[in-house]
């Protein structure tokens, strides 16, 4: 791996063995291409060291257990956790958010609670609560989105009361890429005696993350945004919450005791993880983790932040373009193109060898709101370069021609 000093771009394509020469990929807020080094400690784990975790007494499987709760103290670590046992391996930011839902949320909120969401989030921090708030008799709220689309958190201020048991959040938008000040909103949900859960999906990719830092009661996200594997993801929760929360699912390694009169179940996080984990995911994760803090986050986030630069300064020059979303946008833009839909732009710009994602991005919602029914969007990862934001405008400039 090539790491620049500070004041120059980062040079790591090398490392991302499935994107070929002359390939813009420009969809990593979907899903981020992997580094070698994620590969090689998959391959590994899969074809030499493979054992299953916490019940073999052979020193394979000892080793594999090592090597996976390794994982979860390098989770931990990564985003400021006081303990390991504070981090619920889960498969994505999705099954963490219906976790919460149902295992804090489902108890501890009643008929006539609310929570409190926002007009930009992904369609899993929406749905989740929408099913519980129907099955208990609660109430939802949405805060509005300031006019360059961030969550309004003045309006929050006004919006929240002691009826509001939870706030639910995203760190970062996966449309706009607005950051939330997630202090900020932390503290106004704890004033009146709310929880928050952020969704921390698009921001653990490219910016540091310190959930105590944040005062935050929950934190998701998944594995294969920060260049993991699928399948893999992470709830943190504060261990107190944790520990007064009942399983998610039942079945072998959550268990304390098992007998036909009662079953004890295991403290956090294993209380949480009934069946064979996703072992190798975990590795993966971890490998993942240590790719991008060895490039470091600020670093990351820099050189996205200039490629957002030079895109939404390039896109402004079209005239029939619309472009989305706060200057600052972390490492996405969504934009739309007057008479042209958003699925014939990402399918032209795919004929020049430039892969974006078209649609309402799981936020139909905010789609509502700006007054559209999709958008097409670039998001940039580690391995974008200038000459792809080049390459992105050089397919607009012949979306524009195609279209008239």
């Amino acid at each position: 791996m090539t790491i620049t000093t500070d004041t120059r771009p980062l040079d790591v394509l090398a490392d991302f063995p499935a994107i070929p020469e002359g390939w813009a990929y420009l969809d990593t807020a979907a899903t981020a291409q992997k580094p070698q080094p994620v590969l090689d400690a998959i391959a590994k784990a899969y074809g030499e060291t493979y054992a299953t975790v916490h019940r073999g007494v052979y020193q394979r499987s000892a080793d594999m257990t090592l090597a996976y709760e390794a994982a979860r103290k390098r989770v931990a670590d990564f985003i400021g956790a006081g303990s390991s046992d504070e981090i619920v391996f889960v498969r994505g930011a999705t099954e963490g958010i219906n976790l919460v839902a149902q295992c804090w949320a489902g108890t501890q909120l009643g008929e006539g609670d609310r929570i409190l969401l926002s007009t930009l989030e992904h369609h899993s921090n929406i749905v989740p609560w929408q099913m519980l708030a129907e099955h208990i008799g609660a109430g939802i709220d949405v805060v509005p989105l300031t006019e360059d689309g961030r969550i309004d958190l003045d309006a929050m201020a006004e919006m929240l009361t002691p009826r509001h048991k939870l706030v639910a959040l995203a760190h970062v938008s996966n449309v706009l890429g607005s950051v939330l000040d997630a202090r900020r909103a932390a503290d106004l949900a704890h004033g009146v005696g709310a929880k928050i859960l952020l969704d921390g999906c698009q921001a653990v990719p490219r910016m540091t993350v310190d959930v105590a830092a944040l005062d935050c009661d929950f934190y998701v996200f998944s594995g294969h945004k920060l260049y993991g594997p699928t399948g893999i993801g992470v709830l943190w929760a504060r261990p107190d919450l944790l520990e007064a929360m009942p399983p998610y699912q039942g079945g072998g390694s959550m268990i304390d005791k098992v007998s036909f009169k009662r079953t004890t179940y295991a403290p956090p996080p294993g209380r949480f993880e009934a069946g064979t984990p996703h072992i190798v995911g975990a590795l993966g994760l971890h490998a993942a983790i240590d790719y991008v803090a060895d490039i470091g986050l600020d670093r990351i986030h820099a050189h996205e932040s200039a490629l957002v630069a030079r895109a939404r300064e390039a896109l402004s020059q079209i005239n029939s373009l619309c472009v989305y979303g706060p200057e600052d946008s972390a490492g996405i833009v969504s934009f739309s193109m007057h008479g042209v839909h958003p699925h014939d732009i990402g399918t032209i710009l795919d004929e020049s060898r430039v892969a974006i994602r078209a649609g309402h991005h799981c936020a139909q919602p905010l789609m509502e709101a700006l007054g559209i029914e999709a958008t097409a969007r670039a998001s940039f990862g580690v391995y974008n370069s200038a000459a792809d934001v080049d390459a992105l405008a050089t397919g607009i400039e012949r979306v524009t021609r195609i279209f008239g």
